[in-house]
């Protein structure tokens, strides 16, 4: 059984080295056959030549696409690779090389996505925003898959070769959580382990230069996932806030009818059936949205 543990990495000339190094060290005392594959997304340092130094193979981008575009690379360069078991790890070493076990061992035990789970485990260090933000999004990732997950975001996963050819990537940013919805919709075994965080050893994180663009982009894919998997709980809220004040301003109109006989209020009147007819039709979208994805 051949194991490839899959690097994403971009400017991590300063960790990659060290961390390819702790994989290797691991994947030979548990005698696995395994290969250590490093996507460089357009690093403009030495991140490519260090990683071969390290003994990786290595496969680059030509410019930075970005984490989803990486992934999606991985996953194809591996399988191409013969791999039966993928592990997804991180260039930074906040996740530790000795928890891979962990997640191959239960691969093996027959599931199919394992998930190495932070908020299990533990957490030497994150920012309260990203807490909040990974929570929220596993929240909503429970919500869609009816199972509970703890850590919808982690970036430390091990999944079958079965599972990387049949789950088929389309966000360019989500994937993390796309990985679960696809992954519980196909009706592959899933499992969480408890893992390590530890603190990032060089500099900030390259994700988002901002935590409000962090928060941002958080709450927006927040939007996509429920609009794509959830079209009617999605066009349902959305379209309420338009029915709801329609439906309140027309009850109001006929009251003033039925105490005063007043007729009239026009403009009110328009806006009335304006609003309730703008949210029926959001509600249309989600009964058609909801049609499309079954």
């Amino acid at each position: 059984m051949k194991i490839i543990v899959t690097i994403p990495a971009y400017n991590e000339e300063r960790s990659i080295g060290k961390v390819i190094s702790e994989v290797n060290g691991v994947m030979k005392s548990n005698k696995y056959n395994f290969s250590v594959l490093v996507v460089d997304d357009g690093s403009k340092d030495k991140t490519r030549e260090v990683a071969q130094d390290a003994g990786a193979i290595v496969y680059s981008h030509p410019i930075n696409y970005g984490l989803a575009e990486t992934f999606k690379t991985e996953v194809r360069q591996c399988v191409k690779l013969g791999a039966d078991i993928i592990v997804h790890f991180d260039a930074d070493g906040q996740y530790l090389a000795e928890d891979i076990p962990k997640l191959v061992e239960e691969v093996k035990n027959g599931n199919d996505l394992v998930l190495g789970s932070r908020f299990r485990g533990k957490i030497e260090e994150m920012s309260l925003l990203r807490r909040i933000g990974n929570i929220m999004f596993s929240k909503v990732i429970s919500q869609v898959t009816r199972m509970r997950v703890s850590d919808a975001q982690t970036g430390f996963r091990a999944f079958t070769k079965e599972a990387a050819e049949r789950i088929a990537i389309i966000s360019n940013f989500t994937y993390t959580q796309e990985q679960i919805i696809r992954a519980a919709r196909e009706k592959f075994r899933i499992k969480e382990v408890p893992i390590t965080f530890a603190k990032r050893r060089h500099g900030k994180s390259r994700l988002f230069r901002h935590p409000l663009t962090f928060a941002l982009r958080a709450g927006i894919n927040i939007l996509r996932i429920y609009r794509d998997y959830e079209p009617l709980k999605f066009f349902g809220a959305f379209g309420a806030l338009f029915f709801v004040p329609g439906f309140l301003i027309g009850l109001w109109l006929v009251y003033l009818f039925l105490t005063t006989g007043v007729v009239g209020r026009l403009p009110f009147a328009m806006l009335t059936v304006l609003l309730i007819s703008i949210g029926a039709q959001i509600w249309l979208f989600g009964f058609l949205a909801d049609m499309m994805r079954k």
